[in-house]
């Protein structure tokens, strides 16, 4: 059975709210990127190692005076500019996700201290990885729209016929570099994201997504969550 991911790029705003159930959308939206900002705190505060896209933000923290969480934020509006070329629809999910991760991780990286021991910060990682991976099917199953950096590369897979493996691969490999040329962590922890995050994203998203019954969700069936 195919795995339903996100709402269509070419479904606008309005008709994404107009499929309904808002009542449990919305507050599964905001819950899951809120819980995305924290379980991206975890890690940073591990040490060992981010995702892609979070060791080019440490990275430009080395050379901006803003927050990591204000690093993602930036970076998240300028992704969406990218957006204009490509035709694409954003949607409220797709907007919240540039405001709210980048508060939640601030605050996270705020409360969450360093732990002395390795084991510790080993386990602080795994929960970060999974949690961002349950964050993720949340706010994916609410079918709000995707976040501005899942939706670039899915957007260069509509414009030039490339398949989503090559264009994810390509996006993440070359934000890793520059990252990891600014001074961004690169470690197992990379490596294990790398690894873990699709199938705990696709063993949640059954679990928390929201059922709909508009056409718009048999077209996002098609759509592979990241």
């Amino acid at each position: 059975m195919a795995r339903p991911a996100y709402t269509p790029v070419s479904v606008s705003p309005v008709e994404q709210l107009r499929t309904g159930r808002l009542v449990r959308r919305l507050p599964q939206l905001v819950f899951g990127l809120l819980l995305y900002g924290w379980s991206m705190a975890l890690m940073v505060e591990a040490g060992l190692g981010l995702d892609p896209w979070d060791v080019f933000h440490e990275g430009l923290t080395q050379y901006l005076p803003l927050t990591f969480g204000q690093i993602t934020m930036v970076v998240g509006a300028f992704v969406l500019l990218l957006w204009i070329p490509l035709r694409q629809w954003p949607g409220i999910g797709t907007v919240l996700n540039v405001v709210l991760i980048g508060i939640a991780v601030d605050q996270g990286i705020a409360l969450f201290e360093q732990p002395d021991s390795l084991v510790a910060r080993a386990a602080m990682l795994v929960a970060g990885v999974v949690l961002n991976g349950l964050a993720g099917a949340l706010y994916i199953g609410a079918h709000l729209g995707p976040g501005p950096r899942d939706g670039l590369f899915l957007g260069l897979v509509r414009r030039t016929g490339y398949s989503v493996r090559l264009m994810r691969t390509s996006v993440e490999i070359t934000v890793l570099a520059l990252g990891w040329l600014l001074g961004g962590t690169v470690g197992v922890g990379t490596v294990l994201y790398a690894l873990a995050i699709g199938p705990i994203v696709q063993a949640f998203l059954p679990l928390v997504q929201v059922r709909m019954n508009a056409p718009e969700d048999e077209a996002a069936a098609a759509l592979p969550a990241s």
